[in-house]
């Protein structure tokens, strides 16, 4: 694997933690008036947190170790939406969830780096991807980590253009 997306992933924890506490504390569970634009899912900015940590664990954790045991499994996408209306994550402590994220990122850099290229080079089948190898998996891990970024910036334009409306 290439170190410039090992160390976009290593660093992806930080990132994370400095782009939410950007946000102003009393927006943290506020939604825009409408999604339309966002880079990501439409998510408040605790949503995000939640939603990347569920999906390091229960989404990327499951493919990759799928990869690596099946023949060529195929990977089934999650509606991470329901997911979130499920678990209530407007409800979770972004502390918590900053942390179980941090964790889960770290048994997936360990992994990562510890595969040959053959590893690398084992295929799936993503749902709404098409087929792939581990290694492009792996990309997809770093480019879901940017969209999430990139999420926590469009609800911090979103929340200044609401400041600076007139009343």
């Amino acid at each position: 694997m290439n170190n410039t997306t090992l160390n976009a992933l290593a660093l992806f924890p930080l990132q994370l933690e400095a782009h939410y506490a950007a946000i102003p504390a009393q927006f943290k569970h506020w939604a825009p008036p409408s999604w339309d634009g966002i880079p990501s899912e439409p998510f408040t900015a605790i949503e995000q947190v939640c939603h990347v940590r569920d999906i390091e664990v229960e989404g990327y954790h499951v493919r990759f170790r799928r990869t690596l045991q099946e023949a060529n499994p195929m990977l089934p996408s999650i509606d991470s939406e329901a997911v979130t209306r499920e678990r209530n994550y407007a409800a979770e402590n972004a502390d918590d969830a900053l942390a179980a994220f941090r964790q889960a990122r770290a048994g997936t850099i360990e992994l990562i780096s510890s595969l040959s290229a053959q590893q690398l080079a084992r295929t799936a089948v993503f749902e709404g991807y098409g087929p792939l190898t581990l290694r492009s998996l792996v990309h997809y891990l770093c480019s879901h980590d940017q969209q999430h970024l990139a999420g926590l910036q469009w609800l911090l334009g979103q929340i200044e253009a609401t400041r600076a409306a007139p009343n």
